[in-house]
């Protein structure tokens, strides 16, 4: 089970997914001479040459036409992404209207093509990078996009947001360098993935932002906004009713229509996002053919939810798509800021108390397997001991880490029976008592100040309490108390936002080639910046040392080895209570979409992307043009 989050039409990428750039195939001689290239790979070359037609999984005759009706969850009060991350909930799939530098390859690890862009340059060093805009692109006003959009972008996302600052941290200066170009400046060379990181940038246009809106009051793009947004993306907001629905058109003129990356994607004329305040009545609608499609994250759902007639007569499909283009760490996660949080002992006595076989006999009908890793489902996962490059690395940071990292394979606590789970609570007790605390009257206190240890789990959404509430008997078996505190969606991320809560359910979602985002997921500086996701408050040096190798890793093999090193150490510090993964994406839609026979293999469902409407025919898979 993972939290639903809203589709936007970077989804495929992730919260802020690392991705990054190397070398790849140079494009004809220019006359400045740069080394132009039309895409960017980590430590590789390029599948598709330049000057490429499409990508081979998509099919590029597919028939433009047809809405989709698409689920948004509680609420939303923001169309502004810039400050998404401390303000406001954002609406579902305001980055459909917005292009990107570069558009990334769905059957390609790390790599991506010109979109905005044509062409893009760094020297060996990786000290800086240049891309070079096309001539075509234009704001849905008809105005063109400009250098002068690219800098204002790169400059207001990092002033005002703080996942983004971090991100970019080592991006210095965005200067015009020509008429279409712009460079990027880094403070230090050698970090292979800054070049293409900069090309996921959103680009909003300059002259939108300095003007006013329709009552004449100057926009604000440090502000939460319910205006629509002026994008140069090949959908435009049509309508939308506050915290209930919005409704995506496709651009009929899209200036990006006839690019070799776009061939065969955005086939829908409409996207729409019906807003529901609870899942269970998103699901119902669904059934109702209110809904064409839906991601079932619930494995209690895809397990009882759909035997209802339209499956058993096949005009609803359940369909499971393999997802190759991601790790995971889904945990309970508690705020070490707060001290009762701040011994790994502790920590690690609430793990012993996590009895998931049970859980998943009981709840999830036996479809789940523990997470084991910070990037449970890659080969950068840490497993055995550590050895070669890893035991190298390991060695720099030794003084620092748990012993147990070079002696000791991390394994979770197992349960499902009770035997088990005694000896488990047990443990639990010893290494509760080694952290300073003591049973007193069935109550599990501070031994020194008498104060009871107590959790609250604060969660945003309804279907997790059964999971919280699954785990709260056995923290009380240990003396603890317990309670659940369930949140709107606005108050949640408040809180969030604020570090005010001791216990969460979080994901951290991981692609192939872990960078930049791994400071924003664990580094020291993260943890007292509002809006990042350190949600823990990890603060440690090595984890600090291991994430600049990570991030200045100069080969795919050291970066595993760096990765999986990373990973050992997090894992030796306890700071989370890992969950359940599953492997595969659960699709649930509605019989009228078809889709490419050969699905990319980094994109699970790419759902709504690549697929089309099928009228008169509707569910047939396509073939491959």
């Amino acid at each position: 089970m993972t939290p639903i989050r809203p589709l936007t039409r970077r989804t495929v990428l992730g919260l802020l997914a690392s991705v990054s750039a190397a070398t790849a195939w140079r494009l004809p001689a220019q006359a400045d001479d740069k080394n132009w290239r039309h895409g960017l790979s980590l430590f590789g070359e390029l599948k598709y040459p330049p000057g490429f037609k499409q990508f081979e999984y998509v099919n590029a005759g597919a028939p433009k036409g047809g809405i989709v009706r698409l689920t948004g969850l509680r609420t939303f009060d923001n169309f502004n992404i810039v400050v998404s991350s401390v303000k406001g909930t954002l609406g579902a799939g305001v980055a459909l209207v917005y292009d990107t530098l570069m558009a990334r390859s769905l059957d390609e690890v790390s790599t991506v093509y010109g979109l905005l862009a044509e062409a893009v340059s760094h020297p060996a060093d990786f000290s800086s990078v240049t891309y070079r805009l096309r001539a075509g692109p234009r704001w849905h006003d008809g105005k063109p996009v400009t250098a002068d959009d690219v800098i204002f972008s790169f400059e207001a996302q990092k002033a005002h947001n703080p996942q983004l600052a971090s991100y970019y941290r080592h991006v210095v200066k965005a200067e015009a360098s020509g008429e279409r170009e712009v460079t990027f400046t880094f403070d230090a060379p050698g970090n292979r993935e800054l070049p293409l990181i900069v090309g996921e940038l959103n680009v909003m246009p300059k002259h939108y932002w300095d003007g006013s809106d329709a009552s004449g009051r100057k926009r604000d793009i440090s502000a939460t906004t319910l205006e629509p947004p002026l994008g140069c993306g090949p959908y435009r907001m049509k309508e939308f009713v506050p915290g209930r629905s919005i409704v995506y058109e496709r651009v009929k003129d899209y200036w990006g229509q006839g690019l070799n990356v776009n061939a065969g994607i955005n086939n829908f004329d409409e996207l729409r996002f019906e807003y529901f305040r609870d899942s269970t009545v998103a699901l119902e609608a669904f059934k109702a053919d209110q809904l064409d499609f839906r991601s079932e994250n619930s494995a209690k759902n895809w397990a009882t939810a759909y035997d209802f007639p339209a499956v058993a007569d096949k005009r609803v499909v359940l369909e499971e798509f393999p997802v190759a283009d991601r790790g995971l760490m889904q945990a309970f996660v508690f705020n070490t800021r707060r001290e009762r949080f701040a011994d790994p002992r502790v920590r690690r006595a609430l793990n012993y108390a996590f009895d998931f076989e049970e859980m998943n006999k009981q709840i999830f009908y036996g479809q789940y397997k523990r997470i084991n890793s910070y990037f449970d489902g890659t080969e950068l996962a840490a497993s055995g001991l550590p050895e070669g490059k890893e035991l190298e690395i390991l060695q720099t940071v030794r003084d620092k880490v748990p012993p147990e990292v070079f002696t000791t394979e991390y394994k979770n606590p197992v349960g499902g029976n009770p035997e088990a789970v005694r000896a488990n609570l047990r443990e639990g007790i010893r290494l509760l008592k080694e952290a300073g605390y003591e049973i007193r009257g069935r109550r599990l206190v501070n031994a020194k100040s008498g104060e009871p240890f107590t959790i609250e789990f604060l969660i945003d959404e309804p279907t997790f309490e059964r999971v919280v509430l699954f785990y709260k008997p056995s923290l009380e078996r240990l003396g603890i108390d317990v309670s659940v505190r369930t949140v709107d969606e606005a108050q949640y991320e408040n809180r969030i936002r604020r570090w005010d809560y001791d216990a969460v359910i979080a994901v951290w979602g991981q692609t192939l080639s872990p960078g930049n985002e791994q400071r924003i997921y664990w580094g020291s500086q993260a943890a007292d910046t509002p809006g990042s996701r350190n949600l823990i408050g990890v603060k440690h040096p090595a984890v600090d040392a291991l994430i600049e190798r990570v991030v200045y890793a100069k080969s795919r093999d050291e970066l595993v080895a760096t990765t999986k090193a990373l990973d050992r150490v997090l894992l030796w510090n306890h700071y989370v209570v890992p969950q359940w993964t599953y492997g595969k994406a659960r699709t649930v839609r509605w019989n009228r979409f078809g889709r490419p026979e050969a699905m990319p293999k980094y994109g699970a469902s790419a759902f709504p992307t690549i697929w089309w409407w099928e009228a008169g025919a509707p569910g047939r898979v396509g073939s491959r043009t």
